[in-house]
């Protein structure tokens, strides 16, 4: 599961450094300036490289939530609520703790589901 969340970071932070024309219709679409790429792209990337690592993989998760809460609250505020690229960044939210609780013992002690 973790894997897949930093993968899926890794991607999104380099199409916006790299290739930023590739997604210039989202940005649009959610009222976002281009230039902002150069910050949201640094910042996607170094999200999943904390959370990839054993030791601020906590502190990435909390991050990387940030970051899909961002990207949710952007399409709820121009109305599409329920929207596909809103339900992936749900999705990959609950994955990321998912992946942090299935790998972290000490996550599992701090939010038990069963006591």
């Amino acid at each position: 599961m973790s894997a897949i969340v930093v993968a899926v970071l890794v991607a999104d932070g380099a199409i916006q450094l790299f290739a930023p024309a590739q997604i210039a219709g989202l940005l649009r679409e959610t009222g976002f300036a281009m230039q902002l790429t150069r910050v949201l792209g640094p910042i996607a990337l170094v999200s999943a490289l904390l959370y990839a690592f054993a030791p601020t993989a906590a502190l990435g998760a909390i991050l990387v939530t940030g970051y899909l809460g961002g990207a949710i609250c952007a399409h709820v505020r121009i109305g599409e609520l329920g929207s596909p690229p809103e339900v992936f960044s749900l999705f990959l939210g609950v994955m990321t703790w998912g992946g942090l609780y299935a790998r972290v013992p000490r996550i599992r002690t701090v939010l038990p589901f069963i006591r």
